[in-house]
């Protein structure tokens, strides 16, 4: 079994068990452990031996947000019942361990769906707060700490609590992007909006530079959602063009309500084999071609399914083993609008340094609604897959992290495996506010994962 199977299934010893992040770069040998009810979380936040602790979801995550060396790891997937759903309010309620594709089928046949999604449906509802999921509508909706209505949490000074804004909207809001540092979370409920026909009408663009793909995604916010996928291994003059889709879901026209909202899950999936050299980039370069030309160079109200349209990677399982054993690097970043330039020329830092951008997202963020640590603000956000092999790719994304920072931007610590402390600090101005959070409902600092040890969000392993 290798080690990306390793690190998202439930082990069945107490052995230690090799966890890596969704991106296969960074392992950890960890204790994991599977609680069964809040009881099992609470004794071992309470524990006297004095293992860290960190909550793990579906390991979704790209880097070392969910792994936490010599330390104890939580695996949640243990708890996954959806408790309620409140089809008069609107509100589902569920245990942490829920993935969006779960909620999502649970909630089609009374008329709803989630506000927000991700990128994938297998990120688990803790996973979703612990990183404050934003999906291709921020600009109308915001990220997903905007719908979430109250927490039931456990911290390790105040035990097994209920938070909402009402009741503690510090750590309620610290906990909405706080990377699990600030208490193990249960269950939540959150907001959902009407379903439609789940299915979705799509109007596609393409376009043939990135000059035209970033004035196409400025003029229009028409519609709920919008991306474009970008193909920056294009010839010079082509990097950047693009096939940009902006969507609405389909109204409800009496319609009988589907059973599910999903189709079943991917039947492709890439062998633990896989060598990573095939994915070399003359065939992503070939690849990335024949897809934009497929394209229609304009189509309007064209019907999708929501799987396709939401979670086009999920069509195909285990994914990320096509990059080899060596893995492959996300960078995320957000700059303000009026930093429009920073998101071209860290582009032209990548192409001008030879580093192969084999997968490229850019979408428009609203405005912010999350805690301190929470990724997004108001501008354009950029999500660029590398292979991690690359030879000066951690020095090259070095480099754009002091753009980004300068410019007023951030990195998404949800895709990081690499960034530095002093980024960190200057990405997020609010961090003394978690801090003081953090300080109050963890003292002793239980709570640590590799990542929060490497961006120096607490000190080391005790």
């Amino acid at each position: 079994m290798s080690v990306a199977e390793r690190s998202t299934r439930t082990p069945a010893s107490e052995a230690p068990t090799l966890l890596c992040g969704w991106g296969r770069t960074s392992h950890s040998w960890c204790d994991v452990r599977v609680p069964r009810g809040p009881e099992d979380v609470l004794e071992r936040l309470q524990s006297r031996a004095g293992a860290s602790v960190i909550a793990r979801g579906a390991g979704r995550s790209y880097g070392d947000a969910a792994q936490n060396e010599r330390g104890t790891v939580l695996d949640m997937n243990g708890l996954t019942s959806i408790v309620s759903i409140d089809e008069a309010a609107g509100v589902v309620t569920a245990q942490a361990g829920c993935t969006v594709a779960q909620l999502m089928d649970a909630l089609a046949p009374h008329g709803l769906t989630l506000p927000v999604v991700p990128g994938t449906r297998f990120v688990t509802l803790g996973g979703a707060i612990a990183s404050d999921i934003h999906g291709k509508n921020h600009h109308c909706d915001g990220a997903f700490a905007r719908h979430v209505l109250r927490m039931k949490m456990c911290t390790p000074a105040q035990g097994l609590l209920e938070v909402s804004p009402q009741s503690d909207p510090e750590l309620f809001s610290a906990t909405l992007g706080g990377m699990g540092l600030t208490g193990v979370v249960l269950e939540a409920s959150v907001r959902t909006i009407a379903l439609g026909r789940a299915a979705v009408a799509v109007d596609i663009d393409r376009t043939d530079s990135l000059a035209e793909t970033l004035e196409l995604l400025a003029a229009r916010e028409q519609q709920r959602f919008s991306v474009a996928w970008l193909d920056l291994l294009a010839e010079a003059k082509r990097a950047g063009r693009a096939i940009v889709t902006h969507a609405d879901l389909i109204a409800d026209r009496g319609e009988p309500r589907p059973a599910r909202a999903l189709a079943s899950d991917p039947a492709v999936r890439v062998p633990s084999w896989f060598p990573g050299a095939l994915l070399h980039p003359r065939v992503v370069r070939s690849l990335s071609a024949a897809r934009w030309r497929a394209a229609p160079r304009r189509a309007r109200g064209r019907v999708e399914a929501l799987g396709k349209y939401f979670f086009p990677l999920d069509g195909v399982a285990d994914w990320n083993r096509a990059y080899g054993s060596a893995g492959l690097v996300q960078y995320q970043f957000v700059v303000p609008d009026a930093r429009l330039e920073v998101l071209v020329r860290a582009i032209e830092l990548l192409r001008a340094r030879g580093l192969p951008v084999y997968l490229a997202v850019c979408k428009r963020m609203g405005a912010a609604s999350g805690g301190p640590l929470s990724f997004p603000i108001p501008g354009w956000t950029l999500a660029l897959d590398l292979p991690a092999r690359c030879a000066g790719l951690r020095e090259a994304l070095d480099d754009l992290d002091e753009i980004i920072a300068v410019a007023g931007g951030r990195v998404y610590l949800s895709k990081d495996a690499r960034m530095r402390p002093e980024a960190l600090r200057a990405m997020y101005p609010e961090l003394a506010r978690f801090e003081e959070c953090r300080a109050r409902v963890d003292p002793g600092e239980l709570l640590q994962s590799d990542l929060a040890r490497r961006l120096a969000l607490c000190a080391a392993n005790s």
